[in-house]
Order: structure tokens, then sequence, then C-alpha cells
């Protein structure tokens, strides 16, 4: 299987938590988690500092599970159909991953997030232990 990047406009992470859903097209997808910064994001664009500056950037982008198969194509409105209750913000959750930050209650709270992928609960379940 292979994935697909979506350039999207309207959609960011700041507005955005773990668990919303969205429709477009006829496709409807769930936030699951940021995207994280690899060292091969330095190599590509020839700097040190890019993974300090994608960071400092909050501008992670982030991962969609699909829900429901269907046809999207450019220009095709982009729809909320869900938000998830009590979630965190797609900014928060890589915030807190990225810079170490967090109470312990804010950890729990994240790591108790179903729909936010496995590894990134059990990094801040680690966190609280």
């Amino acid at each position: 299987m292979f994935g697909e990047n979506l350039t999207t406009k309207g959609l960011l992470e700041t507005d955005v938590c773990i668990g919303d859903r969205v429709r477009i097209g006829s496709a409807e997808f769930q936030v699951t988690q940021p995207r994280q910064p690899c060292f091969k994001l330095g190599i590509r664009f020839g700097r040190e500092d890019m993974l300090k500056r994608f960071v400092a950037s909050g501008r992670s982008g982030f991962y969609l599970a699909i829900v429901r198969e269907g046809e999207l194509g450019r220009g095709d409105a982009i729809e909320v159909t869900h938000r998830e209750p009590g979630s965190i913000s797609v900014a928060d959750i890589f915030a807190m991953k990225m810079t170490g930050d967090g109470t312990p209650d804010a950890l729990r709270r994240a790591a108790s997030l179903e729909s936010l992928t496995p590894s990134w609960r059990d990094h801040f379940l680690s966190r609280v232990r």
C-alpha cells in the first residue's frame, strides 16, 4: 500500500485535533498523529538546522487514516464531519512530543486518546512513569 500526500488549505494544526474526521470528495479520514521530521529533512535541504526550524514552525502537518474509501480531486471541498470531544490539537501534541513539555496530567490525557497512533500514546505513557 502506498500513502498519498495532500496539500490542503484551511486545515491548520492549531484547529485540527487528534480523532477529528474530515471528508474530502467522497472519502472520509480521521486525524491520527502529527508528522514527525527525520534526519533526511536536513539532508534534503542541506541545512544542519532544518529539524530545529521545522519544529519551531509548528507546521508539522498530520497523518490521516482512511475511514471510508472514495474519490477525491483537486479543488474538492474539505469538510470537518466530526470534532473529537476532549481531544488535543495536532499542534499541542506535536509540541509536547518535540519539546518534551507537558504536565503529567497533559501526558496522561494524550496517552488516553484512542485515535492517536499507538507509538505516540506509548511515548506519552512512558514519560508519565
